[in-house]
């Protein structure tokens, strides 16, 4: 049991209240309860089963910022930081869980009509529908102009042809939005892009292999394919043509919570190290006693005050609505290639322990050199940066 003084001295930061702190000591106790007892089954079988998505649903942890009329209780984002953090904390296997609650959702919630939000947000909350957001194709770079699945009107209906790969939860979605080129003359090419609504049950939808990885083997990621899918005109979200418009606009909170997630895990790595050279030898001293180790480890934890300080400043800025896309971009990219650095660094004070394939810290050291990707390539980030201050 966390005890709610716990979690207040873990936690000073500004953005966080009383009514944030009992929300985190509640997935605190249910994650304790009903993931962490069965997270390494969970990995062996290679994802978590949809019956955790209903548990955490009906626990009122999904999508709490959305509004009362579906479901939510119209929380603001510092809820969604806790629950990506106490997620993280468990395992990034988990981190489906945030796309669905706090990526995917909140396209619906500024771009659906009513009809599409009475559909599907309530089941979103419920974790009766996981979702997922299909954009990256095969053999495409980051440039999402080149998106070359089609999208044709015809008989009140959009006939979709085409591929997209790694779709995070792609292997167990019910629903997924899907960027497709719905305009094939259009110029600039971008104006041609839109976003349709597709349900699993679609005629003409498809799922390949669920997809093995260097890290996060576990995580439901998949591709998906579209053989003259018919998907209805009233599926299209938000305007037509305007789905390259929609993106950059809630890619600053795609781009925060991956930065959040990121350092939570790099901080958990900080700790799981610590605890083991606190009890392991070298030259007949605990580690920990070592000058190097510990020049280390001061090295490690200050780079995370730092990430943390720098991230907070973020989750305030973002909470009060500014437009902040730079410095998350920012901040994403530094703190991820942060995250590599420090991850090797606690691998070597692990020494060979630090190689056990089962081994929480050896899945740490896996899954982390993946989130560089996530949201865009480094190359892709800085781009855009560079753009956004005038070079």
């Amino acid at each position: 049991m966390v005890s709610t003084m716990a979690i207040n001295k873990d936690d000073s930061r500004s953005f966080l209240t009383e009514e944030h702190l009992l929300f985190k000591q509640s997935i605190r106790e249910f994650l304790a309860k009903e993931a962490v007892p069965f997270y390494d089954q969970w990995e062996k079988e290679g994802g978590i089963p949809c019956s955790f998505w209903e548990k955490i649903g009906d626990h009122g942890f999904l999508c709490p910022w959305l509004d009362v009329e579906f479901g939510g209780i119209g929380a603001d984002f510092g809820y969604s930081v806790v629950l990506a953090e106490e997620l993280e904390i468990v395992g990034s296997m988990l981190g489906g869980i945030s796309i669905h609650s706090d990526v995917v959702a909140p396209y619906i919630a500024s771009f659906g009509t009513i009809d599409q939000k009475q559909r599907y947000l309530p089941k979103f909350i419920t974790g009766e529908m996981i979702s997922a957001f299909a954009l990256t194709e095969p053999g495409m770079g980051s440039e999402l102009a080149d998106i070359q699945t089609t999208a044709i009107k015809k008989d009140g209906h959009y006939i979709v042809n085409g591929a997209k790969t790694f779709v995070t939860n792609g292997f167990k979605a019910d629903f997924m939005i899907v960027a497709c080129k719905t305009d094939l003359n259009a110029v600039p090419s971008q104006d041609g892009i839109s976003l349709l609504l597709i349900d699993k049950d679609t005629p003409g939808f498809s799922r390949g292999r669920k997809l093995g990885k260097a890290g996060l083997g576990s995580s439901d990621t998949a591709e998906l394919f579209f053989d003259d899918a018919s998907v209805p005109v009233g599926n299209l979200l938000g305007e037509e043509g305007k789905g390259l418009s929609y993106i950059p606009q809630k890619l600053q909170q795609e781009r925060l919570m991956c930065a959040i997630r990121s350092l939570m895990a790099t901080k958990d790595m900080l700790h799981l190290t610590m605890n083991f050279i606190k009890e392991r030898k070298a030259f007949d001293k605990k580690i920990s006693k070592l000058k190097n180790a510990q020049f280390t480890i001061a090295e490690i934890a200050t780079d995370i005050h730092l990430g943390r300080t720098f991230v907070d400043g973020l989750i305030c800025k973002h909470m009060n609505g500014e437009n902040i896309l730079t410095e998350v971009s920012m901040a994403k990219y530094w703190i991820t290639e942060m995250s590599k650095r420090i991850s090797d660094k606690c691998m070597q004070l692990h020494d060979g322990y630090g190689n056990m394939g089962d081994d929480k810290i050896a899945r740490r050291h896996r899954n982390i050199p993946l989130t560089t990707f996530f949201t865009g390539t480094d190359e892709t980030v800085k781009h855009l940066i560079a753009k956004n201050i005038g070079f």
